[in-house]
Parts: structure tokens; C-alpha cells; sequence
């Protein structure tokens, strides 16, 4: 279905007062067009009809007349980069945002996400878990605590196996 009739069914929706059933719609209109500035600010409208903050700044990031307390509660939502560069639901490059602000936005979120995870991250391969790698010191603390669990259970069990037989 084209872009255009599903908005129209929208519209269609929303006069009927069947909000669930356009907020599907869009939800469905922006997986399918992630690149559309207006079928987001569409579905942040909704969710702020619906009184959902934290949802509306998401579905609003990328506009510059933006809700500054959406986008707070946005951020606080999804605190981490990674969580954040995955909500934001964008696919392919930056240049396709329409807006200078939107292209910054997107840029800013994509290079936070890389940074924290050591790696470089594209927004058709993020999965909202990048970790970041461990260094050799924290690695080797990881091996040494295990160590030590390890003997530790050890040296317990054969106590109690000397205690058995004595």
C-alpha cells in the first residue's frame, strides 16, 4: 500500500477516534519509510495525544521544533547510546534526513554509539547492544576472579571430603 493511502487512512482513523489503529499504521508506515520526517512527527503527535512522553520525543528526535521535555524524557529513557541509535529506528545514510538538524542528529547519536563501543556503527547493523570492548587489564581481573571462585569451591569440597572420612 502506498504511502499516501495508508495516510489517508490515517486521517480516515483518527477522525473516527480509532487512535490504536492509526498509531499501528504509522508504526507500520515507519519501518517501512524510516526516512519520512512527516510520518514521524505523525506518530510523535499520537503518542503525545496518548500522553507518553519518552515515546513522542523518540518519535520526534530528529525535528528541531521539538519538545525539549519529550526529548529529555527520550534520553532518560534510553540513557545509552546503543539502545538510543536502535529507537530512533532510522536505516541507511544520514544525507536521507532531510534537515541539516535531523543529518546532525543523527550523526551526533551514530558517533556516541560508535565511541562507547570501541567500534564502528552503522544505523543498518545496530543492534541497541553494542558493548564496549574490555581492556586487558579488565579481562585478566575477569580471569583471576573466576580463578579464585574456582579454588575456592575446590578447597571447601576436599575439606569436606577429608572431614567425610576422618
Amino acid at each position: 500500500m502506498a504511502l499516501t493511502d495508508t495516510l489517508r487512512r490515517v486521517d480516515a482513523d483518527l477522525a473516527a477516534g480509532r487512535i490504536p489503529m492509526a498509531r499501528m499504521r504509522l508504526r507500520g508506515l515507519v519501518a517501512a519509510y524510516p526516512a519520512s520526517r512527516e510520518v514521524r512527527r505523525r506518530l510523535g503527535e499520537i503518542y503525545r495525544l496518548y500522553g507518553e512522553p519518552e515515546q513522542a520525543g523518540r518519535w520526534m528526535y530528529l525535528e528541531e521544533d521539538r519538545d525539549p521535555a519529550e526529548t529529555a524524557a527520550f534520553e532518560q529513557r534510553y540513557h545509552l547510546p546503543a539502545p538510543r541509535m536502535k529507537a530512533v529506528a532510522w536505516r541507511g545514510p544520514e544525507s536521507l534526513a532531510g534537515s541539516a538538524f535531523a543529518e546532525e542528529q543523527l550523526a551526533a547519536l551514530r558517533t556516541a554509539c560508535s565511541t562507547a563501543a570501541g567500534r564502528p556503527v552503522d544505523w543498518d547493523t545496530v543492534t541497541g547492544e553494542e558493548q564496549p570492548e574490555r581492556s586487558a587489564a579488565l579481562r585478566a581481573a575477569g580471569c583471576t576472579g573466576a580463578f579464585l571462585l574456582v579454588a575456592g569451591f575446590l578447597a571447601i569440597w576436599v575439606n569436606g571430603l577429608v572431614d567425610l572420612f576422618d
